[in-house]
Order: structure tokens, then sequence, then C-alpha cells
């Protein structure tokens, strides 16, 4: 719904309120009107009652909407947020730009489903990181698909182990564009000494969702060994990240 323009009365009942603006007159002294209320307690005490697996995801959405929205019904905006994007994680990871072209979010908005985003990949980080990569792989799989599966541009990331094959750092080298991300192997390989590790697994993802590598993803991983090798570094793996599944080197025989 488009916002008002500016200079009209927003007591019009000809002019729509965007899903984000509070209207001008309240019902009651700012309180929410009782329907409005009661909805966001029936959904509250549903998720406390039976947690996320009791809900469908527009519902969930709306559960993170009420903080940004606070007086209005936002039922019809997690709706058209589902419509567009398809999923609640689709719905978080889509960037700012996506979700402004949306009639009725606002920086309120945009800033509640970041926060969201942003709690998810820690929790995901928290799991792998300072703990030894075999132990913990799926985790780790799980932790790259979180941050890097719904990026709309290539990302490439180190991940940094040491001798006894501990993630100790998780670093993005390099962002790029919807299906390239320039990597220079010597940097690569001189990070690592700086950060002490003995190891490195490469990440990057596929906007596109497939995972197969491309011949310049081949070639950029055999630069990037063979700059390992020469300094005594082991490239464990090179893992590309599509939108339902990865793609690993080593399992391939790439590498």
């Amino acid at each position: 719904m488009p916002r008002q323009p500016r200079g009209m009365a927003p007591s019009d009942p000809q002019i729509p309120l965007a899903f984000d603006e509070a209207p001008a007159t309240r019902p009651v002294a700012g309180k929410q009107p009782s329907y409005i209320a009661d909805h966001r307690q029936r959904l509250r005490a549903r998720f406390m009652a039976g947690g996320a697996g009791a809900m469908p995801d527009y519902e969930l959405l709306e559960l993170v909407l009420f903080r940004a929205i606070p007086r209005r019904d936002v039922k019809p905006l997690a709706r058209v947020l589902m419509d567009r994007f398809g999923d609640f994680n689709r719905v978080i990871t889509a960037s700012e730009a996506r979700l402004r072209d949306i009639s009725g979010v606002g920086d309120a908005v945009v800033v509640e489903l970041k926060i969201v985003e942003a709690a998810a990949q820690r929790m995901a980080r928290a799991r792998v990181m300072k703990r030894q990569v075999v132990s913990s792989w799926d985790a780790l799989l799980d932790y790259c698909h979180t941050a890097m599966a719904h990026r709309e541009t290539e990302q490439f990331r180190i991940l940094f182990l040491d001798r006894k094959n501990v993630l100790i750092a998780d670093e993005a080298q390099a962002k790029g564009t919807v299906d390239h991300v320039p990597v220079y192997p010597r940097e690569v390989a001189k990070r690592a000494l700086e950060l002490n590790a003995s190891a490195l697994i490469l990440v990057h993802n596929h906007p596109s969702g497939d995972p197969t590598p491309s011949e310049q993803d081949i070639t950029m991983t055999n630069q990037v060994a063979a700059a390992c090798g020469a300094l005594g570094l082991t490239l464990h793996d090179h893992l590309i990240i599509g939108k339902s599944k990865e793609l690993s080197f080593r399992a391939e025989g790439l590498l």
C-alpha cells in the first residue's frame, strides 16, 4: 500500500497507511485495537506452548513483525513477504534493497529481520568455532548454509584451522557479483600464516543455487592449493554452497 503523500491530513479515510506507520489517531491512548491485541496474544501463547514447529512460516514471521509494527495488523505484510520470497528463511536473508521494494517495509521492519538473521548466524557459528572440524562437520555445513546459501552475490570465506584441525578463525575475504568473486591465492596463504594456521577450508556460494563448480572455480582452487603447499599449509577442502545442497571438492575428487 502506498505511503500517504506529504501535506495530506493523516485522518483522511481515503489515504491508506503503510504497514509500519502508526495511525495519527489511536483508539485509546495509543493502545492496540482489541482484535489485534487478542490475535497477538493467541499467537504468542501458541508459540510458547508448541514452539516454532506449531506455527507456519507466515505466523512465525508475524511474531517477528510484532516488535517492528506495534499497533497495526501485520498479517497482510507477513503474507506479502512470504508470497514474494517463498519461505521464512528467504525473507530474513533477503537484501535490504529487495525488502524495501515491498510496500510497508521501513527501517523498523528491516532492522528486526536483520537482527533475526544475525542471531541465526551467530548461533550457527558458535557451534563450530574453537571445535575440531572433523567432529562437527554437519554443524559446519549448517553454518555455511545459514550464512551464505541465500546471498544474492557471491562471497568467498576461508575457515582457518590449527594443527589439531580446530577452527580458529572464519573470515569473509571477498564479495563479488552474482556469478564471480575475485580471489588472490597468495593473499589467502599470507593470511593463514598471519593467523598461525596449519590448514584451511575454502567456502563460497553460488547465488544461482547450483553448486556445480565452474572452470574458474577449479582453476582458482588449484592455485590456492599450490600456494598453500609451497608454505607447508594444507588445503582440506573447497565447499560450494548452493540453495539447498553443497558440493565438496574433496568428495568429488577435485582436490
